[in-house]
């Protein structure tokens, strides 16, 4: 034998009771799993024994103040050893998780009794073993004295000689026995796994509406005297609160409200030739006025800010808030601390680049010069923000900066600010973002913009709504003030209503750009952007058209996104990402799924939807719904209610389906049964 097996490395020691492929497991364990109060988290491993003796397994759950318990697990396939159990967190904060594998002598005794009893082989020795296993129940495992009075008469029965053998059995393993032994077993061999995390945070990590907004838009105008835009300020956007408050929204997200530098600056349709005065992109951060840590003074003051704040909150609205960090050449910190940047060979700091893209009045920083010194000052601007209100960031660009800042910053502002969340605003390589969520962001935006084709969503579904649950929470958007894809650009306000509905119904969160409500929808040529984008302009969209008389009135999309909104809250089983079911259709450009949640009251909650996804035609097809998804049984029918147009319908398994634009894309149906 050569001397590579003589020195392998040591192996982890299974222990007794082999307890394999714990789930969920994040990193094999290395990351916590995440979940939100209320949220059930299926833990699931394989556990088994050598022989012919039962084995058994316990989920044992610790809560953040170190107590624990334990949930029975159950086999749901004996062949694959595959025991599951369900936990339903009820308060923020640390917990863990470990399962532990144990050998059974009950439920050995139980199987082995039932077989030899039955058949009168060694009848005594078996109901005389019974008795002592239940004896040493009685002896080693806390029980109350009403508990151990269960197992007290079962001793006695099977020790009775006056009875039968059938009769003295069925004393010890009688329905109570059971149920007594399956809350407090008597375990043998306990072999614990690793102990996992799990991080439960507040609900609206997982579930909520965004509506993003310029905050220099709302309020703004054009002066026909002196030919120039008059820009909002923080106190007109105020004004558009409840608007949006009105319309169901959870979070109105602002775009950036710094100072914007004069370098470089940016004109209308990302131009190089900007007239002075052209307001600039905000992402251009950084003036003579301040940087990441001040407010344009075009906006206002912080007096302005907090009243925003202040306004939101007495309307039910969260305020998030776009932390962007790269600098205008106008930043302080690029006087101040030239270091933070990095430095091309003719002495010019470089500015952003995405070739062919070139972003000239944005310089990134350079993490790996002085980290110690932009970690700090970026964790002293979050918290001013913080401090101002503010207790949701929407992260731009993430993934062009360092992992580990990430996971240290977010970290370290839980200590003391465990309600902030975190959205990482990431339209990159999947490994870079399932990592960003892994390492602490609470949501992500998604690939769903060019999702399209329900093949495509129900692939992509699956994965959102699988193992990427448990650290992943992934975020809808329709549209962005970046992104306008040729779907949108050509499908209509069909397009614009469907893509809506499955924003808001495929996943917990999504969100919506101020505007959608009026299908902007004419794309700069070349680009899947809108014309004229409000990241280098004003906009006017004149809300007050959309009012009782308006010229707008009834013709906008806002009543369509507060009956989305309206359904959301109503009904909890879209509140929940990983209990979606898909259902056939026979004309491949429909989509149909449901979601079904079981309540704290026991009543259940079921919403099913189907979308025609051609914005062009209004198609007609048979849809076969999977009943047992819906908590029906074959043959069942069922009154099914569309929440959108209040109509109702009896369907059954087979369901004609009309939808387009001469109708409605979808319907979003909630189920009443049995009818």
């Amino acid at each position: 034998m050569s001397d590579a097996f003589r020195t392998a490395p040591p192996q982890v020691p299974l222990g007794r009771i082999p307890v394999l492929e714990v789930r969920p497991a994040v990193d094999c364990g290395e990351r916590p799993a995440k979940a939100v109060v209320g949220e059930e988290v299926e833990v699931s491993a394989t556990v088994f024994r050598e022989g012919h003796d039962a084995v058994n397994a316990t989920l044992v759950l610790t809560d953040p103040d170190g107590a624990e318990r334990h949930v029975p697990m159950t086999c749901v396939n004996a062949g694959l050893d595959h025991w599951v159990a369900r936990l339903t967190p009820e308060r923020t904060g640390w917990w863990s998780y470990r399962v532990e594998g144990w050998s059974d002598p009950y439920g050995t005794w139980e199987h082995d009794a039932t077989i030899k009893v039955a058949a009168d082989v060694d009848t005594e020795l078996m109901l005389e073993e019974g008795a002592r296993v239940l004896e040493r129940a009685l002896d080693e495992v806390e029980r109350t004295p009403e508990q151990e009075q269960v197992l007290v008469e079962a001793v006695t029965g099977l020790r009775d000689a006056s009875r039968s053998a059938g009769v003295r059995l069925k004393a010890g393993t009688d329905g109570t026995v059971e149920d007594e032994l399956g809350a407090r077993p008597l375990r043998d061999m306990v072999t614990p796994s690793r102990e996992y995390s799990l991080l439960v945070e507040r609900e609206r990590a997982l579930y909520g509406a965004w509506y993003e907004i310029f905050p220099r838009s709302e309020g703004a105008y054009y002066d026909a005297e002196s030919h120039r835009w008059v820009s909002g300020t923080l106190r007109t956007a105020a004004e558009r609160l409840p608007a949006i408050a009105g319309m169901g929204f959870d979070v109105v997200y602002l775009t950036p409200v710094h100072p914007i530098g004069q370098a470089a600056k940016k004109g209308p349709n990302n131009t190089l030739d900007a007239r002075p005065e052209d307001p600039g992109s905000p992402y251009a951060i950084g003036s003579a006025e301040g940087g990441h840590d001040a407010i344009h003074p075009d906006l206002g003051d912080f007096d302005d800010f907090d009243a925003f704040v202040a306004r939101a909150e007495e309307l039910g609205l969260e305020v998030a808030l776009d932390l962007a960090l790269q600098c205008s050449p106008d930043h302080p910190w690029v006087r101040e601390h030239p270091e933070w940047f990095t430095t091309r060979a003719d002495g010019t700091i470089a500015y952003a680049e995405n070739p062919p893209k070139k972003y000239q009045d944005i310089y990134p920083l350079n993490f790996d010069n002085d980290p110690a010194g932009i970690y700090a000052e970026v964790r002293r601007v979050v918290q001013v923000w913080i401090d101002h209100g503010v207790q949701i960031f929407r992260v731009d660009n993430p993934h062009t900066k360092p992992v580990e800042f990430w996971q240290w910053i977010i970290a370290d502002v839980a200590k003391d600010h465990p309600d902030v969340i975190w959205l990482a605003e990431a339209f990159t390589r999947p490994a870079m973002m399932h990592t960003l969520a892994k390492v602490g962001f609470q949501q992500s935006y998604t690939y769903y913009a060019w999702r399209n084709t329900p093949a495509e969503l129900r692939e992509y579904l699956t994965e959102l709504s699988g193992e990427a649950s448990y650290y992943m929470r992934p975020s809808f958007w329709p549209t962005t003030h970046d992104i306008l894809t040729p779907y949108m650009q050509f499908g209509g306000p069909a397009a614009w209503k469907v893509r809506s509905a499955l924003a808001a119904t495929l996943v917990p969160t999504y969100g919506i750009y101020a505007g959608y409500e009026l299908v902007e929808h004419v794309a700069r040529p070349g680009a899947e952007e809108q014309i004229d984008n409000e990241k280098y302009e004003y906009k006017d969209r004149r809300w007050g058209d959309d009012e009782p008389g308006g010229p707008r009135e009834g013709r906008t999309l806002a009543g369509w996104l507060t009956r989305l909104n309206e359904i959301r809250r109503a009904h909890p089983a879209l509140h929940r990402l990983r209990d979606i079911r898909f259902h056939h259709v026979d004309d491949e450009n429909f989509l149909a799924y449901s979601r079904r949640r079981v309540l704290d009251d026991g009543t259940e909650d079921v919403v099913l939807v189907v979308a025609n996804l051609d914005p062009h035609s209004t198609r007609a097809s048979t849809m076969r719904l999977d009943l047992a998804a819906l908590g029906l049984q074959p043959g069942d029918s069922f009154e099914a209610h569309d929440l959108l147009t209040d109509e109702r319908w009896v369907w059954q398994r087979d369901v004609y389906v009309r939808l387009g634009p001469e109708t409605e894309p979808c319907h979003v149906v909630a189920l009443r049964r049995p009818w």
